[in-house]
């Protein structure tokens, strides 16, 4: 028989259990209806696209808004970089929360604010055409990369309309500098690199989620919280540009915060030979792809057409007909290893090209 104690302590708990439930459930209840907000009734399917070559390789650029009711991508392409690093090429793309501004600006100030810091500098064009097995090269442009994205997160803060609290919007960023000899890659959020290298997905960023332990273990210790996989129940990445809502705990620095602006760095060394390309790309594509699924359709595009943004654009499509709900950005770079036209394969597909208007239209 239970006594008058036992059955308090367990209505408490059972009254605990059910306010933290309904806290849950409306905290869900917030986001939905915040997102259900943030769509359109139907899909705005025109696309941007860019195209260009350069130092060896080939890239394409296709965004489109999707969903969305604001189109808050950007990105970043150039081939050939200055003060003597024309061999050199950069690629990025910013998925943008909340707003564009972040993004925008990202896509307009983050290259040359890598390019003037301190770090990179120090790199002299003769030194860097000599890298392949330059230990030292490689820590100066890591930590070039890494106080570029700090500086430029530090500088937006100071925007009258973020100072003011007007915009409070935020960005993911994932980039690519790309010299004769090594891919240097940066990821900060959940947009995604991947390199294609004989075939496969060799190289991969992973994800900043809040649920990865050790971005909860700095979110808890800077006095927040994991709900729902967000950050305080409201962020769903864990490392963000912008966003600073997030940066303003007293005591801790910038990388400390609830939010952190720190990149995390990927050195690979290139292979000729063996690699096809890399794909950088905004979480509205790996939402509903993986990196292999990914990998494989592209591979499968470049051999019926050699139009870089004809492949990024059957990405776009194929990501909005499983059902991607965001906008959609996705940058390729691809290189000579890349698979090649095969005849056979054209021919496929323009019958099944040809059986769809058939069926189709009669």
């Amino acid at each position: 028989m239970l006594n008058s104690s036992t059955v308090s302590t367990q209505s408490k708990q059972i009254i605990g259990e059910a306010k933290r439930r309904a806290v849950v459930y409306l905290l869900t209840l917030f986001h939905l209806r915040k997102k259900m907000g943030g769509f359109l009734d139907k899909p705005k399917t025109e696309k941007s696209r860019e195209c260009n070559e350069g130092n060896g390789l080939r890239y394409g650029v296709v965004s489109m808004q999707g969903w969305r009711v604001e189109m808050e991508d950007s990105h970043t392409a150039v081939v050939g970089l200055p003060g003597g690093f024309k061999d050199w090429s950069f690629f990025a793309v910013f998925d943008g929360h909340c707003g564009s501004t972040v993004s925008a600006h990202c896509a307009s100030n983050l290259l040359p604010t890598i390019t003037e810091t301190e770090d990179f500098k120090k790199i002299s064009p003769k030194t860097a055409e000599n890298d392949e097995e330059n230990n030292e090269l490689e820590s100066t442009i890591r930590r070039a990369i890494h106080a570029g994205f700090l500086k430029l997160d530090e500088t937006m803060r100071q925007m009258p309309c973020v100072a003011n609290g007007e915009d409070k919007s935020g960005s993911t960023a994932v980039s690519t500098l790309i010299s004769p000899t090594h891919f240097y890659i940066a990821n900060c959020g959940d947009s995604r690199a991947v390199l294609c290298r004989n075939g496969e997905a060799a190289v991969c960023t992973m994800d900043h989620k809040p649920t990865v332990a050790a971005e909860k273990k700095r979110i808890q210790d800077a006095g927040g919280s994991v709900m729902i996989h967000r950050v305080n129940g409201s962020l769903a990445v864990s490392r963000a540009l912008g966003d600073f809502e997030y940066k303003s705990v007293e005591g801790k620095g910038p990388t400390e915060q609830l939010v952190s602006p720190a990149p995390e760095i990927y050195v690979e060394t290139r292979k000729p030979d063996e690699d096809q390309f890399l794909v950088l790309a905004c979480d509205g594509i790996w939402d509903v792809m993986t990196n292999e699924d990914l990998c494989h359709f592209i591979r499968y595009q470049l051999t019926i057409t050699e139009d870089l943004s004809k492949v990024c654009s059957a990405v776009v499509d194929h990501c909005l007909f499983k059902g991607s709900r965001d906008n959609m950005s996705i940058v390729l770079i691809t290189f000579p290893a890349a698979p090649k036209i095969v005849k056979e394969e054209v021919e496929r597909e323009k019958k099944f090209e040809d059986w769809i208007k058939e069926k189709t239209y009669s």
